[in-house]
């Protein structure tokens, strides 16, 4: 986590009180506080201290700090603070560069990100500058390599990539030559060329130039290369244009090469035996993922046994493979990659480790980009330890590239976000994790936004993510959330994500903080950054998911961050998370006023039906499902229906036939939800609701067809949309779920809309021929009817046990009808809310001349009486107020009733019973 250090005034006149000092209080034995009280005045600290201090902090808490007064400005514009500076993190261009000019006379050391910033570091009026760092530099160009160079004469270092630097030409490379004759070290990635003429200029101006490395280049002179008699490491990872040929017979005659860097090329396993045979001074050859050299290995394990005391690094290599470079080292196997074994006992020791830390974390990232097959070995013997050994190293790039590697090698899928158990599981047995989260709290923003990274791709796995909790995870990941840092924050916001979705992790992130950092991301960078705010609120979705996390996130502002987003986000991503948040603050409408909280958010509503036409797949599917959630309240639903809701949701449901079953879903939901009331459910069918709502429940996956039931069964209770149910070929559809539907609450729904369709309700418009609002199709409305009559019936003695209810008819006890109401409960129907007409249609049924419906309406309110459901009290109460009692003792001694008809309807009236004393069955 950053540092704040708090604004103080400038020194005030002697006689003044001093602001910025401190009351520090001294406690006796038993805590009391000491009379006497010391004031401490931060502003004497030695200025020793205060540099410490200074050091120690970002640039932008350093800023904070040194405006506290004119002494601490002075102090922080000292050059031992400027002799580095990393401006990936920050913009930079030519006005900052103006603005930082001042400070920067004594700067040696420079890291930067983007062509931009390339461009506008001659501002920095740095004329001493000895090394600079850029990356994301794919659109730098000729002209400002050439005056980058001249500017810097001084230069000795020169590092630009991974980035390929594909305008960069031999050119640019004769120039930085020509003006940077202390180069000690060139390396560039990506570059079309370096011809002879490029190369054979470095080697003539350059006399110093010890580390070359020409990274995925195009093509590379490889004679040319030979003159540099200077050259101490060589690397030519990556280039596939290479004359092996000509490089093995020239770079043997280079009489400095130490070590010599061919990973991910094709160089043949003859070239490197001639290379080990002839080059004198040479002790490492690095040949990572050269396909040749591997395959050699496999066919002929000694191929390179007579190597003369030489190195041959491959995939196949053992780690203690490094124990016989240097003998004269006592190196442990697990120090390997420890620069201090090296740097005090022998220098080239120490530079060779160095460079081979540097070229080890390029190669390993770029293996672990690419995902070549066949590479689960080797990631899972050694790969993973080399990678955590490099997390340890003292070079801070190769640090944070180790780091992204850790990330990158355990991703089996960008899209699905999957990765791969055994790797991400090797990572947390090597002690990766620890190692990560004690990188996370460095003070580098860098190294945070990348350690932050890993651990958010790692905690995908539940496993690790347990893990990194264990550790102190979430508290790290909480405080990295609130960095000033966008691309801290933003990786910190998705490690988060990735851990919110454990259920055990989501109350330790809200204890932590994690849900006020998660919102206050989204108001701190509103626009134009989708990673941060994608992240932010899918993790504050997955919090929502929970009813207590989901009070906190409310509490936070978390309604109308995720509103905000819906209403002026245009990313795609970003839209999703937002609806899938409000979708999941809406689910505990039983528990909390998050659902009615989310309805009365200005715009809210408005911005979810809109989202619902969205081009994108998953915005519609989260649109539609928020809404659906929002239609459980009363007030919601009229809202809704009052800004478009219905006309929009029911173009969504014909959208939507040959989308995902997820949008499929939710669609059918959101309408089952808005016609739970009259006017909604008229207008539904009215507006061709009820054909594609057909459609979904002829789909053979239960929650589908399912919700396209609970849909089609509120549209039924009114006689127009139970006619164009008919005549759009609906009785068919509605039978086959209830005759063989998986699902005991589809077959239960769509047995009530048949009931419904025919309780006569329908009959008086059907002689008619039509529906008042619609052209006549030819139905036959008294078929319809017996198969529907024939299939519920099925459908409700499908529940019958012949011995278990004649027990219960013959017994007064009430542990008989209790072990019916057991064994026939439905219990997703208790989540099932009826109105008072509803209840009151039911009520009606018991009267009707069908034995079947009568049964069936028995059936339906045992459901929604039973004790314990959620609607039971709410259901009882409307059966009380319709005098339902009455005609439930008629309907159980009725003697032209079923004997299922009338266990039902004992069951229904202890069930009233109950709710009216209150006492447990």
């Amino acid at each position: 986590m950053t540092r704040r250090v708090r604004r103080r005034t400038c020194r005030e006149r002697e006689g003044r009180a001093v602001r910025g000092a401190s009351r520090v209080v001294s406690a006796g034995p038993e805590g009391e506080e000491d009379a006497a009280a010391v004031e401490v005045d931060w502003r004497a600290l030695p200025d020793d201290t205060v540099l410490q201090l200074f050091a120690r902090l970002n640039y932008r808490d350093r800023a904070s700090m040194a405006s506290a007064c004119r002494a601490w400005r002075a102090l922080g514009s000292s050059p031992c603070l400027w002799s580095t500076l990393d401006l990936r993190a920050h913009r930079y261009d030519r006005e900052v560069a103006s603005s930082l000019a001042s400070r920067c006379g004594s700067l040696r050391r420079l890291r930067l990100r983007g062509h931009e910033a390339a461009e506008a570091v001659p501002g920095l009026r740095a004329r001493d500058l000895r090394e600079v760092v850029a990356d994301g530099c794919r659109g730098l160009t000729d002209a400002t390599l050439a005056v980058l160079a001249a500017r810097h004469e001084d230069l000795q270092s020169l590092q630009i990539g991974p980035d390929p630097l594909e305008r960069i030409s031999s050119d640019a490379l004769r120039h930085v030559a020509l003006c940077c004759s202390q180069l000690h070290r060139l390396r560039l990635s990506g570059l079309r060329e370096a011809d002879a003429d490029a190369v054979g200029a470095l080697a003539r101006c350059c006399p110093l130039l010890e580390d070359v490395a020409f990274l995925d280049c195009g093509t590379v002179d490889e004679a040319a290369l030979a003159g540099m008699h200077s050259l101490r490491f060589l690397s030519v990872a990556g280039c596939r244009n290479l004359k092996w040929a000509t490089a093995s017979t020239s770079w043997s005659q280079l009489p400095s090469l130490i070590a010599l860097d061919v990973s991910r090329t094709d160089v043949p396993p003859s070239a490197v035996s001639r290379l080990i045979s002839h080059a004198k001074t040479l002790k490492l050859i690095c040949a990572l993922n050269c396909i040749s050299v591997e395959e050699e290995q496999l066919h002929n394990p000694a191929v390179f046994s007579n190597s003369k005391g030489k190195v041959v690094l491959t995939i196949n290599s053992d780690v203690k493979t490094f124990e016989t470079m240097f003998p004269v080292v006592d190196v442990k196997e697990h120090d390997v990659f420890n620069q201090c074994n090296w740097s005090h006992k022998d220098k080239i020791a120490g530079d060779t480790m160095t460079w081979i830390e540097w070229i080890l974390s390029q190669s390993l990232l770029r293996i672990a980009e690419s995902n070549p097959q066949g590479m689960d070995g080797f990631w899972l013997q050694k790969g993973t330890a080399l990678l955590l050994r490099l997390l340890k190293s003292l070079q801070e790039d190769v640090q944070e590239r180790a780091a992204t590697a850790l990330a990158t090698f355990v991703v089996m899928d960008d899209e699905s976000a999957n990765v791969d158990p055994a790797r991400s599981e090797a990572v947390m047995q090597n002690g990766g994790i620890r190692m990560l989260l004690d990188l996370a709290r460095c003070s580098r923003e860098s190294a945070q936004s990348e350690a932050a990274k890993a651990i958010a791709n790692l905690s995908v796995n539940t496993k690790v993510a347990k893990a990194v909790a264990d550790e102190g995870g979430i508290t790290v990941l909480t405080n990295l959330a609130k960095s000033m840092n966008r691309l801290v924050a933003e990786e910190a916001a998705g490690g988060l994500w990735n851990l919110s979705v454990g259920e055990d992790h989501k109350a330790a992130i809200a204890v932590s903080g994690g849900i006020k950092a998660l919102v206050d991301l989204i108001f701190r960078w509103p626009a134009g950054t989708d990673g941060v705010l994608e992240r932010a609120a899918g993790a504050l979705a997955n919090l929502a998911a929970d009813d207590k996390c989901s009070l906190e996130v409310a509490k936070a502002g978390g309604i109308h961050a995720l509103v905000t987003l819906a209403r002026s986000c245009k990313l795609d991503g970003v839209l999703e998370q937002a609806a899938r948040g409000l979708a999941n603050l809406a689910a505990h409408g039983d528990n909390n006023d998050n659902n009615a909280a989310v309805g009365q958010e200005a715009g809210a509503l408005e911005a979810l039906v809109q989202l619902t036409g969205s081009q994108n797949e998953g915005v519609r599917q989260e649109a539609a499902g928020a809404l659906w959630n929002l239609s459980f309240d009363d007030r919601n639903r009229e809202a809704i229906a009052a800004v478009g809701g219905v006309e929009a949701l029911v173009a969504l449901v014909q959208q939507c036939l040959n989308a995902s079953e997820g949008l499929q879903e939710r669609a059918a939901g959101a309408l089952w939800g808005l016609s739970v009331s009259e006017a909604n459910s008229i207008a539904i069918g009215q507006g061709g609701g009820v054909a594609p709502l057909l459609t979904l429940a002829r789909s053979e996956v239960e929650d589908v067809h399912e919700t396209a039931a609970g849909a089609l069964w509120n549209l039924a209770f009114y006689y127009g949309n139970a006619l164009r149910i008919v005549e759009e070929g609906g009785v068919p559809v509605l039978v086959k779920i209830c005759s063989s539907s998986g699902s005991k609450m589809a077959r239960f729904m769509s047995a009530l809309a048949l009931a419904y369709m025919f309780d006569g309700r329908m009959d008086e418009v059907a002689l008619v021929g039509a529906s008042s609002d619609s052209s006549s199709k030819s139905v036959n409305v008294e078929g319809a009817r017996r198969i529907a009559f024939k299939h519920i019936e099925t459908f409700v003695l499908t529940f019958s046990d012949p011995q278990m209810f004649s027990m219960a008819a013959a017994s007064s006890a009430p542990a008989a009808l209790s072990h019916v109401a057991e064994a026939v409960f439905i219990h997703e129907a208790g989540h099932l809310r009826c109105s008072r007409s509803e209840i009151g249609r039911f009520v009606a049924m018991l009267r009707n001349p069908s034995p079947i419906l009568r049964a069936c309406a028995a059936f339906a309110l045992l459901q929604f009486t039973i004790p314990g459901g959620r609607h039971a009290v709410h259901h009882a109460g409307l059966l009380q107020e319709a005098g339902a009692g009455r005609v439930l003792r008629a309907a159980a001694a009725a003697t032209t009733a079923s004997i299922e008809a009338k266990i039902f309807a004992r069951i229904v009236l202890r069930n009233l019973e109950h709710h009216q004393s209150g006492t447990p069955t």
